[in-house]
């Protein structure tokens, strides 16, 4: 029975009852933010602690999408995917260690106006332009493409009305006052959508009758986070090479992961909840890829696997329950593609169109640009989707972490050398980011489109092919950087750090103890 099939009116009834009450929120947050917009409008400003960072940058992490595409994974070929939650420690440290100490010791706002100092105003508007690619494809289409995939799952719609009729939700609570609902009752939606997979995890080994027959009637492979180097899947060749490309843009350079360590008191809070994260991270793999593993003993016949979630979530909880699920995911991929939209909007009318072209534009002016741009925005988003969902041979983690794969390279190279190594020239920094970004992209439209890995046994892994164009762009930066080095006309960098502090002792006991804990989880989870 089709997952549409099983649904019951009481389920629809949650799902609208919800969302309205979302929007009369919204109209009560947006009534009150006009009474104390004078008194809390800059308040935020440096003012984070430790838990908000830690709580913030997990939830922007692990939403929706991110929940869907592992319980697929997770169905397929186990926990191998937990490297891609559990491996990031290492990059989360770095952005604690290394760059947080250099991004608040410079005291800046965002990452292009960083880079802008290091490197000079035309690499800042380079990257805004890599901003708005970014957060097209990352951010938006991948968020259309998971929720289209919910909304085809529900109401049995192809995947272009399924897409449509999300973005119009999101322009509806837009304009309802919606937005600000979402984004007052955010915190309160990711801890339901962690108790729901909770829930949904200890009810499924319930089913299944514990751990020890769950790991009993799964393939020994599925609790192996590193598999041999000739599996067709995620060879550990592969993930240890290729993630830390990945890992190094999405946790150290990518403006929505790293906006909280900006935004806090000080490096010590920023340290130490960059720290806490990393400990949540180590929840992803029981509240998201187990509940897919389970759903193989339970449920292994499944056509489709990117159906997993669901297809738990309507066999295991009662009639209203499961309306309160879907009315969660919706709402927060709402949420996810309406600041996607708003970022897309920001940085063009901002960085670009008022900075470049017209710096005496109107607020009238500056308003209409970012309205066109909103729905342009949504319209390309809505073909870059279909697109997604042409892509042959790849379940939706995969074809979510080969699109960030081929997206990550020219960001990690030019970050990486920008702040660790002084010789590197601004024409070196924006020959990888317009050069780089096209080559990566390219690449990446030949593997999943045109010459697709499904159909050409050539390619070697995506997580590979991310890691070669690393080396080369890697490589270079160097060239160009030393081919230019006695000109006299160098960008000078008006970067200045101060004096980068020792870690505290507190800070460095909590890492300490966190890398000791997932060195452990990477035994324990190869024993087999």
């Amino acid at each position: 029975m089709e997952i549409h099939e099983i649904l019951q009116p009481l389920d629809f009834a949650v799902l609208g009852l919800y969302l309205v009450t979302l929007i009369g929120i919204g109209y009560w947050v947006s009534f009150k933010k006009k009474r104390d917009a004078d008194e809390n409008l800059f308040l935020a400003g440096n003012s984070l602690g430790w838990p908000s960072i830690g709580f913030t940058m997990w939830g922007t992490n692990v939403g929706p999408s991110m929940l869907i595409a592992s319980a697929s994974i997770g169905y397929t070929t186990g926990v191998v995917a937990g490297n891609f939650a559990w491996y990031a420690f290492i990059f989360i440290f770095l952005l604690a260690v290394v760059f947080a100490p250099r991004y608040l010791g410079a005291r800046v706002q965002t990452l292009p106006e960083f880079m802008g100092k290091r490197f000079g105003s035309s690499t800042q508007n380079i990257l805004a332009w890599y901003t708005i690619v970014t957060v097209l494809i990352s951010w938006l289409s991948l968020t259309l493409f998971a929720g289209g995939i919910l909304i085809r799952q529900i109401l049995d719609l192809p995947l272009w009305l399924s897409v449509v009729i999300l973005i119009l939700i999101a322009a509806f609570f837009t304009i309802a006052g919606g937005l600000k609902a979402i984004a007052y009752t955010n915190v309160f939606q990711m801890v339901l959508l962690i108790v729901v997979s909770l829930a949904l995890t200890l009810t499924g080994l319930y089913k299944v009758g514990g751990v020890g027959e769950l790991i009993a009637n799964t393939p020994g492979e599925y609790w192996n986070l590193l598999l041999p180097a000739d599996d067709p899947n995620y060879p550990w060749v592969a993930i240890a090479l290729g993630y830390p490309v990945m890992g190094v843009w999405f946790w150290c350079t990518d403006q929505s992961m790293v906006q909280s360590v900006l935004g806090a008191k000080n490096l010590k809070e920023g340290q130490l909840g960059a720290n806490f994260t990393g400990w949540l991270k180590i929840l992803d793999v029981a509240l998201f890829i187990i509940p897919g593993i389970i759903c193989y003993v339970l449920f292994p016949d499944l056509d489709n696997p990117d159906e997993a979630y669901m297809t738990m979530v309507t066999k295991l909880f009662p009639v209203g329950m499961t309306g309160l699920v879907m009315a969660v995911l919706i709402a927060a991929l709402v949420s996810t593609i309406d600041s996607a939209l708003n970022a897309l909007s920001t940085v063009f009318t901002m960085d670009i169109y008022v900075k470049k072209y017209k710096p005496e534009a109107t607020q009238k002016q500056i308003v209409t640009i970012g309205r066109v741009v909103t729905v342009l925005g949504a319209v390309i988003a809505i073909f870059l989707t279909l697109a997604i969902d042409s892509i042959k041979g790849l379940n939706l983690f995969d074809v979510f972490q080969s699109i960030l794969g081929f997206i990550a390279p020219p960001m990690s190279v030019v970050f990486l050398f920008g702040v660790l190594w002084k010789k590197t020239t601004t024409k070196a920094a924006n020959t990888v980011l317009l050069f780089g970004t096209i080559l990566s992209l390219g690449i990446g439209v030949l593997y999943l489109w045109v010459f697709p890995n499904a159909e050409y046994a050539f390619w070697p892994h995506f997580l590979l092919l991310s890691f070669y164009i690393f080396v080369f762009l890697a490589a270079l930066i160097v060239v160009i950087s030393y081919v230019e080095r006695n000109r006299k006309d160098l960008h000078v960098s008006t970067l200045d750090y101060g004096t980068i502090p020792k870690l505290p002792n507190k800070v460095k006991w909590l890492w300490i103890a966190l890398i000791v804990v997932m060195v452990g989880m990477y035994v324990v989870f190869n024993g087999n």
